[in-house]
Formats: C-alpha cells, sequence, structure tokens
C-alpha cells in the first residue's frame, strides 16, 4: 500500500473545527504548540470562533493547525507514514509540515504573512470566489477571457469543476456567463479574498522573499505541487511551490490523476471537510479515500490497516 495524506484548503472550515478534532496525544500537542504561538504573536487562540472565522488570517490558520494536528495523530500515534502528501492552496502548508520541510512555527508565520498579504492585494476592491460545475476547463478558462474583466480562473478541481477568482462586481457576470454556455451550477463561496490569480502576484514575491531565509531539510515524504500538479522531493522545490501558488491557478486535477500512476491506493483527507474526498472520486477512482471528516480516527485506522493487508478489497 501507498499512503497519500490531503489537506484542505479556504472554504472548509467550520466554527468549532479546532474543538471538533479527534482526541489523541497529538492533537493535544499541536494545538497547545498552536495557542502558544497564537498568544506570543498577540493573536486570539479562539480562531475557529464564528467571528473569528470571517478573518481569512484566521481561517488560514485554523486550517493549517486542523491539517497538521490531523496529520499527527495518525503518524505519530497510529504509525501511518504516507509517502505522498497533497493540499488545496492554505493546504499545501500543512503538506510541507508533514512532509518535514517547514516546522509547525515556520508554517504559522508563513500562513499568517500569507493571508494579510492576500488581504492587503485585495484591501482596493470587494473580491470573492466561486465553483463551476459541469463544464470542461478550456471553456471555464476562454470564457473569463471573453467577459474582459476582473475575474480569473483560480483551481483545476476535476474535468468538470473549477474555481474563478474576481471582484464581487464581476462575478455575477461570470455566473451569466457560465449558464449561458450550459454550466450545471455556479456557486459563491464563503472566502473574502481572490486567491491564485494575477491580482497576488506581490504577495507570491514577498512570499518568496520570506520563505528563502528557511533551511532546506530532508524530507520524509514526496509532496505533489499546487502549481504544476507533480511529485516534488527537495525542499527548495516545496518552499518554491509554497510561494508562488498563492498567484497561480491550482492544478489539483492533475496532482490527483497522478496519484494512482504513482502508486498510491489509499488516501486521508485531513479534518475539516471532505471536498477533496468527493473530488478523488472522480479524478482518481481507484484510490480508497477516507475522510477524517465524516468516519472517527480509530475506524479509519483500522480501515487503512487492512486495506494494507487486503489492497484489492475496498475498505466497508
Amino acid at each position: 500500500m501507498s499512503l497519500a495524506f490531503l489537506f484542505p484548503g479556504q472554504g472548509a472550515q467550520h466554527p468549532g473545527m479546532l474543538r471538533a478534532l479527534p482526541e489523541s496525544p497529538s492533537v493535544s500537542a499541536v494545538l497547545r504548540e498552536s495557542r502558544s504561538w497564537l498568544t506570543a504573536r498577540g493573536l486570539p487562540t479562539g480562531i475557529d470562533d464564528d467571528v473569528a472565522l470571517r478573518d481569512t488570517t484566521n481561517v488560514q490558520l485554523a486550517l493549517l493547525i486542523a491539517g497538521v494536528a490531523c496529520a499527527r495523530a495518525l503518524t505519530d500515534d497510529h504509525g501511518l507514514a504516507p509517502q505522498f502528501v497533497a493540499g488545496h492552496s492554505v493546504g499545501c502548508f500543512a503538506a510541507a509540515v508533514t512532509a518535514g520541510a517547514l516546522t509547525l512555527p515556520e508554517a504559522l508565520a508563513a500562513v499568517e504573512l500569507r493571508a494579510e498579504l492576500m488581504k492587503e492585494a485585495c484591501s482596493r476592491g470587494d473580491w470573492g470566489m466561486a465553483v463551476v460545475t459541469g463544464l470542461p476547463a478550456r471553456p471555464v478558462r476562454q470564457m473569463t477571457e471573453q467577459l474582459h474583466t476582473d475575474v480569473w480562473m483560480a483551481n483545476i478541481n476535476s474535468a468538470t469543476q473549477t474555481v474563478l477568482s474576481g471582484s464581487r462586481a464581476a462575478l455575477p457576470r461570470a455566473a451569466q456567463a457560465a449558464e449561458d454556455a450550459g454550466a450545471a451550477d455556479f456557486e459563491i463561496l464563503d472566502v473574502a479574498v481572490a486567491s491564485h490569480c494575477p491580482l497576488q502576484a506581490d504577495s507570491a514575491s514577498r512570499m518568496a522573499a520570506h520563505l528563502a531565509a528557511l533551511p532546506r531539510r530532508p524530507l520524509k515524504c514526496r509532496y505533489l505541487t499546487n502549481t504544476g500538479g507533480r511529485a516534488v522531493d527537495t525542499a527548495d522545490a516545496i518552499l518554491t511551490d509554497l510561494a508562488h501558488a498563492v498567484a497561480h491557478p491550482v492544478q489539483w486535477y492533475d496532482a490527483t490523476r497522478l496519484m494512482p500512476e504513482l502508486g498510491v491506493t489509499c488516501a486521508v483527507e485531513t479534518r475539516p471537510g471532505h471536498v477533496l474526498t468527493r473530488l478523488n472520486a472522480a479524478n482518481a477512482p481507484a484510490v480508497t479515500t477516507l475522510a477524517l471528516q465524516d468516519n472517527d480516527l480509530e475506524s479509519v485506522v483500522v480501515r487503512i490497516r487492512r486495506h494494507a493487508e487486503h489492497p484489492r478489497i475496498m475498505p466497508e
């Protein structure tokens, strides 16, 4: 068996997400370390409260903490080491910690900076993101180009699901264009910034400068990039991806389609959410994917071990 950990990005958050994490020694340790870091920075420790989650910085920090906590519960408490990690958008920082490219404090500092830079880039205007379902990527890209306005393709999640970033004024025009093109659905996301688009070019440059100062470490596993949807095995390649992904579309479809070719047979999506699990069912149906959001930690561990012993049998 070859195991992958998947880490969700912004949009998966919900109030109380950190309090709902599974009980385990490693989860408790990650929460203590994170609260200590937040306190030292003068930030609120209740970053997963309803009001707190209205702020992009709190959302991204909470997602990082949840992802690292779940991964360490699987690796340190239950001995399930992944051969691959992949994070969607800000989830890539939890993937980088799990791969060994970043420490948790380094990732917390980088994610705080990333979120603040993203908010700064969007401070002059009203921005957001939306999911387009039912159209391939090419017509969606053509549609954004033909609109001649502030709308860009931000994520390619599957063969028929993409995400747009743009101004709140332009997104309704994109919705109408998507409907005219035959889209099945157009949904505005609970995201207050425009990610993975040219608006974030300066954010990417400043992130690159920040990450350049960090040490390069040997990795524990391979990492699937956001910017290219490819597997890399050096800290340099991971940190480059972390820096530049904020201004480039997330190639999630390519990354997940690659997993079976790399030998991945089982994947676990960390809390919160299960969107990546559902995408994997479409993108990589040969990979057994389990969401911690939908299953308790102990049952996921049992099912992974059963899958390791009998890889041809799908866990119940």
